[in-house]
This record gives structure tokens, C-alpha cells and sequence, in this order.
């Protein structure tokens, strides 16, 4: 199966991303705020300690609000059912394909052995909820307003690190599950080249097939960004001219973009 990384059409280019459905709108949320964790774990100060706890609340507010358990083991349940399909096909690497299904069954018994709700305890954390119930305030988690934050915060570098990955950890499965689910759909399609008259391109999709995401590709280059709107049945992309002070504008160039329409 060819990453993306490895599609030369797309290696200069800047891709804009647009789900098809909500339960791939939630997990690119989740993935964008997992790789949010990862960057602000590599720093030892307490302001990256302060962005990791900011960043897991985000986490925690997602997870409270959807069942993600259970639409992740649906979504590894389709994948899997998909590849097996594929193995009737004579093209097909075999051993590879095999090697994934039993990842993805590995992963999904993990998962699906997780005993109550993902991020429960954490939720239950009396520093977790005190930080949280301060948060919608503009500068509410100062030393005046959490004085068991602020002790936290200036515990050694290596003690809070420590609590930070145990923290993190009833993620890892999850997170592991979204990783591979994304990189599925992403890479189950071949990108074609389009072309978007007076920087406006609009298409229908096949309601009766699953796609999934949509990507776009323009070059670096351009001084343009994609504009994507639209749903299951048709979608729309405007090719807009980016202005710091007024509102972007249409512009009025024929664009050459590179279009995936990810189905798996």
C-alpha cells in the first residue's frame, strides 16, 4: 500500500483535509490534538508541562462527549471485514495482508478488553477537575486560583514526566487504533489531478460507496489555500487568495490541484 509521503504528486504540496462523516471528523480531531501531546512531552519547562494538561483536557471533553470506544473497535471491525475482501484478489500481497489483519485484530481484542470507559479515571482526578472547572476562565489556572497545580508545576522535571506518560497511557491503545484507521483511508485511494475553472471545482460522489475523506493537494507554490465544503453527496472546493486584514477573497485563476477521495 503507497503512503502518501511516498506519492511523488504530493510531496511539495500543501494537503487540505475535509471529513465526510463525524465519526472521522472526531478521530482527525483526536490525532491533531494526540500530536499536539507529543510535541509539548519533548519540553521540560512547566509552561510544556502547563500545554500538555491544557491539550488532555481537550482530549478528555471529546472523549466525554462521544462513545469513542465503541466507534473506534466499529471502524478497526470495517477495515478489517474490507481487507478481507481483498484477499480474493490475485494482486494482492498475501503476507502483508495477513501480517495487517492480525495487527488489527490484536489491536481491536486490546481494546475491546479495556475494562469500563477510556479516560475514565483520569476524568475522576481531583487535580484534573479542579484544573478543569478553572479552565473557562481567561487566566484561571494561576497560582492564586490552584495551589495544587501550582505545587505540581514545580515538582522536578522528572517526577512530572513521569505522571504526564501515566496520564497518557489509557490513550495508548486508542491512539494507536486512530493512527492506523487514518493512515488506512488515506492511503486506500490514488490521488487524481483536477483542474478548478476560475479557482472554483465542484463534484458528486457516489452516495452508495463509503467514502470517507476528502484530500487536497496544491503546490507550495501557489499562493492559494483550498476552501472545502460539501457533504456525502456533493462537495465544493473555492481556491481563496489568504489576506491578514480583509476576508479572503475567490480567485479568479484556472488551478491545477491533486483530488483523493478516500473510500476504504
Amino acid at each position: 500500500m503507497l503512503s502518501i509521503a511516498e506519492t511523488p504528486a504530493l510531496n511539495d504540496s500543501i494537503i487540505y483535509e475535509f471529513p465526510l462523516n463525524e465519526r472521522i471528523r472526531v478521530l482527525m480531531r483526536l490525532e491533531q490534538l494526540f500530536q499536539q501531546l507529543d510535541h509539548f512531552m519533548t519540553g521540560d519547562s512547566i509552561w510544556d508541562s502547563r500545554a500538555v494538561i491544557a491539550t488532555l483536557l481537550d482530549v478528555l471533553t471529546l472523549f466525554s462527549r462521544n462513545d469513542l470506544k465503541s466507534e473506534t473497535l466499529k471502524e478497526l471491525d470495517r477495515h478489517a471485514a474490507v481487507l478481507t475482501r481483498m484477499a480474493h484478489n490475485q494482486d494482492i500481497d498475501h503476507a502483508k495482508l495477513d501480517k495487517i489483519l492480525t495487527k488489527l485484530d490484536k489491536l481491536s481484542k486490546e481494546l475491546y478488553a479495556t475494562p469500563g470507559k477510556l479516560g475514565l479515571s483520569l476524568m475522576e482526578n481531583e487535580l484534573f477537575k479542579s484544573i478543569s472547572q478553572r479552565s473557562a476562565i481567561p487566566g484561571g489556572t494561576c497560582s492564586f486560583d490552584l495551589p495544587a497545580f501550582h505545587y505540581w508545576l514545580k515538582l522536578d522535571d522528572h517526577t512530572r514526566r513521569q505522571d504526564l506518560e501515566n496520564w497518557l497511557e489509557p490513550f495508548r491503545l486508542i491512539r494507536s487504533a486512530i493512527d492506523i484507521l487514518l493512515n488506512f483511508i488515506r492511503t486506500g485511494a490514488a490521488p487524481t489531478e483536477e483542474r478548478a475553472s476560475g479557482g472554483f471545482f465542484q463534484k458528486s460522489l457516489d452516495h452508495t460507496l463509503p467514502f470517507q475523506l476528502l484530500r487536497v493537494g496544491v503546490k507550495r507554490s501557489q499562493p492559494y489555500f483550498a476552501e472545502i465544503s460539501g457533504g456525502k453527496h456533493r462537495f465544493t472546493v473555492r481556491f481563496m487568495i489568504p489576506d491578514t486584514v480583509e476576508r479572503p477573497t475567490q480567485c479568479q485563476d484556472d488551478i491545477t490541484f491533486q483530488l483523493t477521495c478516500c473510500l476504504l
